[in-house]
């Protein structure tokens, strides 16, 4: 994914979560996922379908989450480019992961690929130390298949791990 396309997809990711932060002040994070219609994964390997639909699984799960959340996103391994994507956003969550999050932050994965995504963030956390990421929400948004391994990896750094289906 070049440079251009990269900024896009940021900037398209970062749209649904300012407006998230207009909600009325009484209304929880919770109650307003409740209400909202289901979400239903792309179909196709569309970056920018995939983009809107994750930024919108994060929106809906940011709980008591105030600063902007970390969403890290694997393109479809069909698309132009995939192979330097794959290992640019392995070698940026590890490097990211081993640095650590601050207590109060929301990390979301999501992919086309769910079962390359959980083998990144599998990888990721064999480096990260035990406790080392307490009150931080990590959200993995895939396939159930990989929600358990993933689950495994991640617990140990204290992370409260949240899983949604893609579907």
């Amino acid at each position: 994914m070049n440079t251009t396309a990269r900024l896009m997809l940021a900037a398209l990711l970062s749209l649904p979560l300012l407006a998230a932060c207009d909600k009325a002040p009484t209304e929880t994070t919770e109650d307003a996922a409740v209400a909202l219609a289901p979400l239903s994964a792309p179909t196709t390997n569309d970056d920018n379908e995939w983009g809107s639909y994750l930024s919108a699984v994060v929106t809906r799960n940011m709980g008591d989450v105030t600063s902007s959340p970390y969403l890290y996103y694997l393109p479809s391994s069909d698309s132009e480019g995939f192979e330097g994507a794959h290992e640019r956003l392995r070698e940026e969550i590890e490097n990211a992961m081993q640095r650590g999050i601050v207590e109060g932050n929301l990390v979301a994965f999501g992919s086309p690929e769910s079962a390359m995504m959980a083998d990144i963030i599998v990888g990721a956390f064999q480096k990260v130390g035990p406790g080392s990421m307490k009150g931080v929400r990590l959200l993995f948004i895939g396939a159930p298949a990989d929600s358990e391994r993933v689950q495994q990896a991640v617990t140990p750094a204290g992370v409260e791990y949240v899983f949604v289906e893609a579907k």
